[in-house]
């Protein structure tokens, strides 16, 4: 049953079912890599629909950055921040050719930008870090939808705090339907089709969210996993298939979901839309940002447990090191005693022709250390100039011992390959976030942005959200034909 706002907010507040020595495992932490002990039972939350309003054929939506409180752990209510709520925010969801405006006010004491995580549209409403919204102030993005079918979300990125706003809660989901596109997967929402935004958490024994201040490479580790907001989370299933739509929203923990009892299941699409077909697995991993949704089939009456196992971080770590080395406890499915039958998954999803690539352009970004190209992100300097709506292959090098990753704002990009070998099925279709193991060489295609802007730039960068803010990013601008400026004036672009 699909919950309201305020449900929502009732149930991601309510005692979650702990075991007595939670308090005390999270006091008595020798690192805050240990896990809490979590009695699973909390009904899984399912953030609501956001309501929309036609005005002429644009349809609008309203959000409301704000801070409050929510209760990771029982009577415990912790420092938080949310959409339109406490803590995360509403699921947008508009079709394809729609026209959509997004009304965002920021209630924080603190400026925020509203980034379109996956989506292809105008740099100067993508809500990088030069869009600045100040306290008080109002930002309307508006741009027609034009990509396939996709899992996509929204969060802040305003340069320097981006950890702190998103990991106190400011993220939501942003559905993308088209006609036709995956009918027969399960596609009711909130009833076999679930939103399942998980983070990790970095909780003190007073169940307040910490950061991690001593350097770590990945920023903060959290030493519990929320489910849609709740530790312990379970969710009723009632039909035979379930489609669970996975976002990594952490800031530096790499999660590889599979479930306790190694059954195989599917894996239909990736950040930007449907695969070519159902590809069978029984891991996916998933660094910060990425998105897979998956389907799993359950049998009557039976529990069922989705876990992360230990990510596979590359040979250069120790299998400890860098958030590596641990299993979590992510969602217990309970299946009901009967179950309504679900259609059998098709054997095609999606048509995703390859790129032409013969003549693309192509440049080279090498991460190391904070940077990209040995240089961190100036606000005011132009990185990368390129033509509009052109083919480009970039080359994408991590030197470094530990891992990163590679997110472009604006655009969905296929992977063609990882050091020189094609990727395995599920990383094949489209994507905008990849993985990057020590030692790592990605090839990526995309076509650039059909939208010229000589003023403001998309920006590419690590989604380890603490390189993010210590300027791992680089910006680049979409021209006519691609040349234009080699700086900018940030002056003006505050709402």
């Amino acid at each position: 049953m699909l919950l309201s706002r305020r449900q929502f907010l009732r149930a991601t507040a309510a005692a979650t079912v702990l075991a007595p020595a939670l308090a005390s495992s999270l006091s008595s932490c020798a690192a805050p890599e240990d896990v809490p002990k979590v009695g699973f039972g909390t009904p899984l939350p399912v953030p609501p629909l956001a309501e929309s309003r036609l005005d002429g054929d644009v349809r609008v939506f309203s959000l409301a950055a704000q801070a409050g409180k929510h209760e990771f752990v029982p009577g415990k209510p912790a420092d938080s921040m949310g959409y339109n709520g406490s803590h995360l925010g509403p699921t947008l969801r508009a079709a394809r050719g729609e026209r959509v405006r997004i009304d965002i006010r920021n209630q924080l004491g603190d400026p925020t930008t509203l980034h379109f995580h996956g989506m292809r549209l105008p740099a100067a409403d993508d809500g990088g870090p030069h869009l600045a919204i100040d306290p008080g102030a109002s930002s309307s993005p508006a741009w027609t939808i034009d990509q396939p079918a996709a899992t996509l979300w929204y969060h802040p990125h305003p340069h320097g705090s981006t950890e702190k706003q998103l990991s106190l809660g400011l993220v939501g989901m942003f559905f993308v339907d088209e006609p036709g596109a995956g009918v027969a997967l399960p596609h009711t929402y909130g009833v076999d089709d679930f939103p399942l935004i998980v983070q990790d958490r970095r909780l003190d024994s007073n169940g307040q969210l910490t950061f991690d201040s001593s350097g770590n490479s990945l920023g903060t580790l959290g030493n519990s996993i929320a489910a849609n907001g709740v530790l312990g989370a379970s969710l009723k299933v009632t039909t035979a298939r379930v489609r669970l739509r996975l976002l990594n929203a952490s800031g530096g923990r790499w999660f590889n979901f599979g479930f306790a009892d190694g059954r195989t299941f599917h894996v239909v699409a990736s950040d930007g839309g449907l695969l070519a077909a159902p590809t069978p697995v029984t891991r996916v991993q998933l660094s910060p940002a990425e998105r897979a949704e998956i389907v799993v089939s359950v049998t009557p009456g039976e529990s069922i447990m989705l876990r992360s196992f230990s990510p596979d971080l590359g040979s250069v770590n120790p299998a400890s090191s860098f958030g590596g080395g641990k299993d979590f406890d992510v969602l217990r499915l309970d299946a009901a005693a009967s179950l309504t039958p679900s259609p059998a998954l098709p054997a095609a999803l999606a048509a995703i022709p390859a790129l032409d690539v013969s003549g693309a352009h192509i440049r080279s970004f090498t991460l190391n250390g904070r940077n990209i190209n040995n240089h961190t992100v100036d606000m005011n300097r132009v990185d990368e100039i390129v033509k509009k709506s052109s083919t480009e292959v970039w080359l994408v090098d991590n030197t470094n011992a530990y891992q990163h990753n590679f997110h472009v704002h604006g655009v969905q990009f296929q992977l063609l390959d990882v050091n020189g070998t094609p990727p395995p099925a599920h990383l094949r279709g489209w994507k905008d976030t990849i993985p990057l193991l020590p030692g790592d060489r990605s090839r990526i295609a995309m076509q650039m942005p059909a939208y010229a802007d000589v003023k403001v730039p998309y920006m590419y960068h690590c989604h380890v959200v603490t390189h993010e803010d210590q300027g791992m990013m680089g910006q680049y601008l979409v021209t006519e034909d691609g040349t234009g400026p080699s700086a900018l004036s940030m002056e003006g672009m505050h709402h």
